[in-house]
């Protein structure tokens, strides 16, 4: 069936790193494709800028990429070929303890479990299974829930990762793996009592061997110019400055893609819903904001553990106890005295973001949703914990609470990064219980944020997935 005329085939509203690759996927097929952004520049929480002192660059929000390299979508996109280089630090992630030694996240699983004393055969034998499989089930385990292209290997992947972190780190007998699995699983912004919080922390681990965690040389903001580039070269249109309110500020399209959370949704086109799917996005959950520090240094942070001196992320938490009774307190409102950092050192292996000789870094904490506490003290105390001397480094430094980073980032409600809490509830059913999680009750309204399957991170993979759905229903082509 021939469609009617419009402005467009489509439309993209946001241009985070989920509404750039439901354009780009649109856009592939030969579609007419406008992305509009409420901002002057496109990126949502792809962005970087001088916050502290000039000539030093800062990730404003997103900074490491675990999973921008295994993105099944980003790794068929020529994006080296749009000023993109990705940078390798020495070791992908590094979690110090009390008494001085570290666990690593090595490219190389026996590095890795060297480690990890008595439960390196553990650990070896879990990730060379997980990394086996990973392959065959990554599109499958960053999509929608539906039967998998292999379904045993999925099902040997779902039985653990379904399964709390605290209950799974009982496979540990010593505090290395099970402090480094805690760092990784806290990822998941949520008491690690929860079920399914194994799951980031597995695909954390299972990123980092396959493909490292990569730095944007130049900072984040360079992923969103090479997409947006990349865009723009299949004949793509961007338009910048204006924020989307309601769908008659909106050129005519056929289908309306939206990198949104269901809070501004609904407010855009709340109206064009049926009741219960409008019942479902009221009642949708967001989680634990963040906390977040940027510094300027005068050099090096002077981390006790020699492996931090060469990681480009580190997990600040000491044991798995002491990490996940801080998100427990947290999720009740509370505030832990020593929070579970995470942080960023990208200028040890990114010259271009500081002065010669100085050095950046950038860290944030976990708070309750909405925060407005000052947690720099608190940080700051972590990081000097296992790196005495850090704060004799510091010669400027920039901060942003929860309000602050929904300003930044309207996505971010309350300070929630993931755009909503990646709970069993809402792993697969974000933001609805639907055939389709993309699709809105209203014809041709599709929702492609981080509020959908698979959740946070920079992959791509929400909106791939939503342009997948809408190519089907609007235009009858089917991607495989």
């Amino acid at each position: 069936m021939k469609l009617e005329k419009r402005d467009y085939d489509a439309i993209v509203v946001g241009s985070g790193p989920n509404g750039l690759a439901a354009a780009i996927l649109l856009q592939q097929q030969g579609l007419s494709v406008l992305i509009i952004e409420g901002k002057d520049v496109i990126g949502g929480g792809l962005s970087s800028a001088e916050l502290t002192l000039p000539g030093f660059t800062h990730d404003v929000c997103s900074a490491i990429h675990p999973m921008a390299l295994a993105s099944p979508f980003f790794k068929t996109l020529p994006l080296a070929e749009h000023g993109l280089e990705y940078l390798q630090p020495v070791l992908a992630a590094a979690h110090p303890f009390d008494d001085g030694t570290a666990a690593i996240l090595d490219h190389s699983i026996h590095k890795t479990a060297d480690y990890l004393g008595g439960d390196a055969k553990t650990y070896t034998s879990l990730m060379e299974n997980i990394t086996t499989a990973w392959p065959l089930i990554d599109e499958d385990a960053l999509g929608p829930l539906h039967f998998p292209k292999h379904p045993l290997a999925m099902a040997g992947f779902g039985l653990k990762a379904l399964t709390s972190a605290t209950g799974f780190v009982k496979r540990f007998k010593e505090k290395h793996a099970r402090g480094l699995f805690g760092g990784m699983a806290a990822h998941a912004i949520q008491p690690l009592s929860n079920l399914s919080t194994t799951a980031i922390g597995l695909v954390l681990l299972a990123g980092g061997h396959l493909k490292g965690w990569p730095i944007p040389k130049g900072g984040s903001k360079f992923i969103a110019e090479a997409l947006a580039g990349y865009f723009k070269s299949l004949g793509g249109k961007i338009e910048t400055g204006t924020f989307v309110t309601s769908l008659d500020k909106l050129p005519s399209a056929h289908a309306v893609l939206f990198d949104v959370t269901p809070k501004q949704l609904l407010q855009i086109a709340g109206h064009k819903f049926s009741s219960i799917y409008k019942w479902q996005l009221e009642r949708y959950r967001y989680g634990m904001g963040v906390f977040k520090v940027d510094w300027a240094l005068d050099g090096p942070i002077p981390f006790t553990a020699e492996e931090c001196r060469g990681a480009g992320t580190i997990h600040l938490g000491n044991t798995f106890e002491e990490i996940a009774a801080g998100e427990l307190m947290t999720s009740k409102g509370q505030q832990a005295e020593k929070p579970y950092v995470l942080l960023a050192q990208q200028s040890l292996f990114d010259s271009s973001r500081a002065p010669e000789g100085k050095q950046t870094a950038w860290a944030y904490c976990h708070v309750p949703n909405g925060s407005k506490q000052d947690m720099t003290a608190l940080i700051e105390n972590q990081v000097e914990r296992f790196a005495p001397g850090f704060k004799d480094r510091i010669l400027a430094r920039h901060t942003m609470n929860t309000e602050q980073m929904e300003v930044h980032n309207r996505n971010y409600i309350g300070g929630d990064i993931n755009g909503g809490i990646l709970d069993l509830g809402q792993l697969f059913t974000r933001p609805a219980f639907r055939w389709s999680p993309y699709k809105t009750s209203a014809k041709g309204l599709y929702i492609c944020s981080s509020s959908t399957p698979p959740g946070g991170g920079v992959h791509g993979m929400c909106g791939y997935n939503s342009a997948k759905r809408a190519l089907k229903d609007i235009f009858n082509i089917k991607i495989r």
